[in-house]
C-alpha cells in the first residue's frame, strides 16, 4: 500500500510541476511580440524574459522551508491556485512596467521545485532518490510545453491574451487535481524555528558547493530554454514558431535525461557523473564562441541540453544524502541557485548583444564559470568528508547543531 501511495504521490508531483513550469514560462515565448509591442532593445526585453526567476530563486529557501513545515501537498497546492494571479493580471497589462510588475509575481510559480523535490524523497529510499528526483524533474519539459504550444495556440485562439487565460485555467485545475489525489507525506520532527535553519544554513560549506554546481547545471538549462528563441531569431533568422520548436527540443532532451543522471548517479556515484558532464560543458562552451551554421549550432546545444541535464540529476542526488532531515530548507537553497543561474545569463547576453552586437563573451563567462566548477568538484574534499559527511545530522535537531 505504501508503495502505490508513493508512486501515486509521485505522478501527481510530477504533473503539478509540470504545469507550474509551464505556466512559469510563459513570458518567453511571446518575447519578440512583446518587444515590437512596447518599442524595446534588447536588454529591456531580456530584464522581462528573466525577471520570473529573480522572485522565484529569493523564494526559494523560504517555500523549501514551508514544506518541511506544512508538507508539499499543501504548499503546491496553494502555488498553483496562486499563479493564476500574475497571469491574469498580464492579461490585462497594457504598460512594459505593469508587464514587468506581473512578471516579477509570477516568479513565485518557480519555486515549485523546490517544494517538489523534498516532498516526493520523503517517500522513497536513498538508493531509489537519484532515479526519483530525476522522473520528478521531468517536470521541466512545462518549459518546453509552453514554448513550443504556446505560439500556435495564439494563432488558432487569435491573440496571447487568450493563451494566459487557457493557462491559468489549467493550472487552476491541476491545483484541485492534485490536492485530490496526492498524498500528505510523514514529516520530520523540527524543533528549531525558521529563523534559527535558514541562520544555520548560512555557514554549511556543502550546501554551498552544491549550490554553485546546481547554479550551473539547472540555471544553464532554464537560461537557454527561454533565451534561445531570441537568440536563434537574431542569429539565423528564424520566425518565432520555428525558434520556439529548436528551443522546446533543447527543453525535452535536457529534462528527459535528468532521471537517466539520477540513475547513474545512484549507481556510479554523482561526483563521477559531475566531473564528466561539467569537462564535457567546458568544451562545448568553447565551441559555442564560433558562428555556428544552424545545423551545428543545434548539434552543439543538444549537447549542452545532456550535460546540464545530467548534471542537473546529479546534483540533486547528493541533496538528501547529504541532508536527509532538512532536505526541504537545503532544497530551496539550492534551487534558488538554480533559479538565479535562469536569471543572470539572458540578462548577461542580452547586454552583450546590445553593448558589442555579439553573444560571444557570454560564451566565454560559460566557460569560466564551468572550469571553476570543475576545478571545484576536483578539489571538493576540502569541503566534503566523504566518510562522515554522507551520514550527517541534520542542521538541527532536538540535541543541537
Amino acid at each position: 500500500m505504501q508503495s502505490r501511495r508513493a508512486i501515486v504521490t509521485l505522478i501527481m508531483a510530477t504533473i503539478a510541476f509540470t504545469v507550474s513550469f509551464a505556466v512559469f514560462s510563459l513570458i518567453s515565448p511571446f518575447a519578440p511580440q512583446l518587444q515590437k509591442l512596447y518599442n524595446l532593445n534588447d536588454f529591456e526585453i531580456s530584464i522581462l524574459i528573466a525577471l520570473p526567476s529573480l522572485l522565484g530563486s529569493v523564494l526559494r529557501v523560504p517555500a523549501g522551508a514551508l514544506t518541511d513545515r506544512f508538507g508539499g501537498r499543501k504548499v503546491m497546492t496553494g502555488l498553483l491556485i496562486f499563479s493564476c494571479i500574475p497571469v491574469l493580471g498580464m492579461m490585462s497589462a497594457r504598460t512594459y512596467l505593469a508587464f514587468v510588475c506581473w512578471g516579477l509575481l509570477l516568479g513565485v510559480v518557480g519555486t515549485s521545485f523546490a517544494v517538489g523535490a523534498p516532498y516526493v524523497s520523503r517517500w522513497f529510499p536513498s538508493e531509489r532518490q537519484g532515479l526519483v528526483l530525476g522522473i520528478f524533474g521531468v517536470g521541466n519539459i512545462g518549459t518546453a510545453v509552453t514554448v513550443n504550444l504556446a505560439p500556435r495556440l495564439a494563432h488558432l485562439l487569435g491573440s496571447w491574451e487568450s493563451v494566459f487565460l487557457l493557462f491559468a485555467a489549467l493550472s487552476l485545475l491541476t491545483a484541485l487535481v492534485y490536492y485530490q489525489t496526492a498524498h500528505d507525506e510523514l514529516l520530520p520532527s523540527v524543533t528549531a524555528s525558521m529563523k534559527e535553519r535558514l541562520a544555520l544554513l548560512w555557514r554549511e560549506k556543502p550546501a554551498w558547493v552544491l549550490s554553485l554546481l546546481y547554479f550551473v547545471t539547472f540555471g544553464g538549462l532554464v537560461a537557454f530554454s527561454l533565451y534561445l528563441p531570441k537568440l536563434l531569431v537574431d542569429l539565423h533568422m528564424l520566425d518565432k514558431v520555428e525558434a520556439g520548436n529548436y528551443a522546446a527540443i533543447f527543453v525535452c532532451v535536457g529534462t528527459l535525461v535528468r532521471p537517466f543522471g539520477g540513475w547513474l548517479s545512484d549507481r556510479v556515484g554523482a561526483w563521477s557523473i559531475l566531473l564528466t558532464t561539467f569537462g564535457g560543458l567546458l568544451l562545448l562552451a568553447c565551441v559555442l564562441i564560433f558562428h555556428l551554421p544552424l545545423m551545428y549550432l543545434n548539434a552543439c546545444l543538444i549537447c549542452i541540453a545532456i550535460c546540464l541535464g545530467v548534471g542537473s540529476g546529479a546534483v540533486f542526488k547528493l541533496v538528501p544524502l547529504y541532508y536527509a532531515k532538512d532536505a526541504g530548507v537545503v532544497s530551496g537553497l539550492v534551487g534558488a541557485a538554480g533559479g538565479l543561474g535562469g536569471f543572470f545569463p539572458p540578462l548577461i547576453m542580452g547586454f552583450c548583444k546590445e553593448i558589442w552586437d555579439t553573444y560571444i563573451p557570454g560564451y566565454i563567462l560559460l566557460a569560466l564559470v564551468t572550469l571553476c566548477c570543475l576545478l571545484l568538484i576536483f578539489y571538493r574534499g576540502q569541503v566534503f568528508d566523504e566518510a562522515e559527511r554522507v551520514r550527517m545530522a541534520p542542521l538541527v535537531d532536538k540535541n543541537g547543531p
